[in-house]
C-alpha cells in the first residue's frame, strides 16, 4: 500500500523552487494570476512574446528587420527584458535549481546529450574563429561522453566545430545536422557499432560555394559585416555592423537569394543563416542520431538537448512532440522556446553537465552496492 506521506521529490522541488523564487522576487505581491501560475505545472508553457507576422513590399522587408532586432536584442533591449523575466523563469526555471527533478524523470532510461556549439559550449565573441571553449568544458564534455552518449550539433561545418572540440568520442553534427559524423568504433556508444555518416544536402554544395563568393563581394561594402562558409551552408555575421547598416546588409542578402530560389534564410543571434530549402534541421538531426544510436520509437531514452538559438529550437520541438526528455535554453533573458527550462550561460552549462557526472557515477556505484 502506497504511503500517503510520501513527497514525490518531483513535486517537492517544484514546489521548493517556486516559494523560494517567490519570496526572492516578491511574486506574490504581484501581478501574476492564479491562471498564470497554473500553466507553471503543464506540460506546455505558455506564449509570452507576439510574433512577427509577414505582409507584402517594404512592410515584409521591415518584418525581417525587426526579426533580426528579435533574434539579436541589444543591451537597452536586454534591459526592458527584465520585466519579464519573473513570468518567463516560472515557465522555464534554471535546470541546476531543477536538477533533482531532472534526473529523477531520467530514471531507467538513457541519457543522451545533445548541445549546440557557440554560446552553449563557447561564449559568443566578435570573431566566429575565435570562439574557443575553456579547457575546464573540454574536460567536462570528455567525462560526459565517457557517460552518455555525447552529441555536438551546430550551424559550423563539421570540420570547424570538430577543431574546435578535439574530441574523438563525440557525435558531430554540423550545418545545423546536414553533415553528420560519428565516433570511432571503438569509442561509440551505438549498439550495432557501426559508423555513423549522413550528408542530407551534398547536392547543394556546388549552389553554396557559388553564393559564397558572391556574398563576399556584395557584403564588402558594409563594415563589419563577414561571410562564413559552413560547407553545407553559410553564416552571416552582423555582430560587428553598426544597427543602422542592418537593413542594407539584410537587403544586399535578400537580393541575392532571389536568383537562389532552392535557398532559404532565416535568423540566428546576430547572424543570417542561409540553407538548403530541404526537410532538415537540428530536430531531424536529433531524430536521425537516436535511429542511428538505437533508440528509434523506444521508451528507454531521454534526450537533452541544451542550446541557445533559434535553430535549437527545431530539437526542442522533436521532444515536446515525442514527449521524451528535456530541452534547456540558454539565455539571460526571456525569449519565446519550446525549451523546459534554462541555463544563463555557457558556465552554467558545464555546471550542469558536470553535476550529470558526478550524479551518474553516484548512482552506478550505489547500484553496484
Amino acid at each position: 500500500m502506497k504511503n500517503q506521506n510520501m513527497v514525490d521529490p518531483v513535486a517537492k522541488s517544484r514546489v521548493n523552487t517556486l516559494v523560494a523564487f517567490a519570496n526572492s522576487t516578491n511574486l506574490l505581491k504581484s501581478s501574476v494570476t492564479a491562471t498564470s501560475l497554473g500553466g507553471f505545472w503543464g506540460l506546455y508553457p505558455k506564449k509570452l512574446m507576439k510574433t512577427l507576422k509577414n505582409s507584402k513590399g517594404d512592410a515584409k522587408v521591415n518584418t525581417f528587420i525587426d526579426s533580426m532586432r528579435a533574434s539579436s536584442p541589444t543591451r537597452t533591449k536586454s534591459e526592458e527584458n527584465q520585466d519579464k523575466t519573473p513570468t518567463w523563469i516560472l515557465y522555464h526555471p534554471s535546470a541546476l535549481n531543477m536538477f533533482d527533478e531532472i534526473v529523477y524523470n531520467s530514471r531507467g532510461k538513457q541519457i543522451v546529450t545533445f548541445l549546440d556549439y557557440d554560446g552553449t559550449l563557447s561564449p559568443i565573441v566578435a570573431d566566429p574563429d575565435k570562439a574557443f571553449m575553456t579547457e575546464k568544458m573540454r574536460a567536462t564534455l570528455k567525462d560526459i561522453a565517457m557517460h552518455f552518449p555525447t552529441a555536438i550539433v551546430s550551424g559550423r561545418s563539421l570540420d570547424k566545430v570538430y577543431n574546435f572540440v578535439q574530441l574523438t568520442e563525440l557525435y558531430y553534427a554540423g550545418s545545423h545536422g546536414m553533415d553528420i559524423k560519428g565516433p570511432t568504433k571503438s569509442q561509440s556508444h551505438k549498439k550495432n557499432n557501426e559508423a555513423v555518416l549522413f550528408q542530407a544536402a551534398s547536392q547543394f554544395l556546388p549552389m553554396i560555394n557559388e553564393v559564397y563568393k558572391i556574398l563576399v563581394e556584395k557584403t564588402k561594402c558594409v563594415p563589419g559585416a563577414t561571410v562564413e562558409s559552413n560547407k553545407y551552408c553559410l553564416s552571416v555575421h552582423f555582430r560587428c555592423v553598426d544597427e543602422k547598416n542592418w537593413a542594407s546588409l539584410a537587403q544586399k542578402v535578400r537580393s541575392v537569394l532571389k536568383e537562389y530560389p532552392k535557398l532559404r534564410l532565416s535568423q540566428g543571434r546576430k547572424v543570417l543563416e542561409i540553407r538548403p530549402s530541404i526537410e532538415w534541421d537540428k530536430g531531424k538531426a536529433l531524430e536521425f542520431l537516436l535511429e542511428s544510436l538505437g533508440y528509434d520509437n523506444s521508451n528507454n531514452v531521454f534526450p537533452i538537448y541544451i542550446g541557445d538559438d533559434r535553430t535549437d529550437e527545431d530539437a526542442f520541438k522533436v521532444l515536446r512532440s515525442r514527449g521524451q526528455g528535456i530541452g534547456i535554453l540558454v539565455s539571460q533573458i526571456p525569449k519565446e522556446t519550446n525549451a523546459s527550462y534554462t541555463l544563463q550561460d555557457p558556465s552554467e552549462v558545464c555546471q550542469f553537465l558536470q553535476r550529470l557526472v558526478e550524479w551518474k557515477i553516484k548512482s552506478s556505484h550505489c547500484y553496484k552496492l
